[in-house]
């Protein structure tokens, strides 16, 4: 089954994550489809969460899960202009 997920990566005590497509019998931090956006929590100056809502309609069209994270981050950011369209 294909899942949207979050990968971490970033230094200790500065998380920067990943959102990839990926399928889940594969670890999470291992081999990925393909990378659709990031989320940055540190960040307050700048963009900190973007995603491509094409890619993540293309995906879920074709049977992609998304994790409650991801589910939770596009609540937040739903109405914000931080997201490509």
């Amino acid at each position: 089954m294909v899942i949207i997920r979050l990968i971490r990566q970033g230094k200790k005590k500065i998380p920067f994550y990943q959102i990839v497509v990926s399928d889940n019998r594969f670890p999470c931090y291992g081999r990925f489809i393909e990378k659709i956006g990031f989320f940055y929590p540190l960040n307050n100056n700048k963009e900190n969460f973007k995603i491509n809502m094409f890619r993540l309609n293309f995906w879920i069209k074709n049977g992609a899960k998304i994790s409650k994270r991801i589910y939770h981050l596009l609540k937040i950011y739903k109405n914000k202009n931080n997201v490509i369209y």
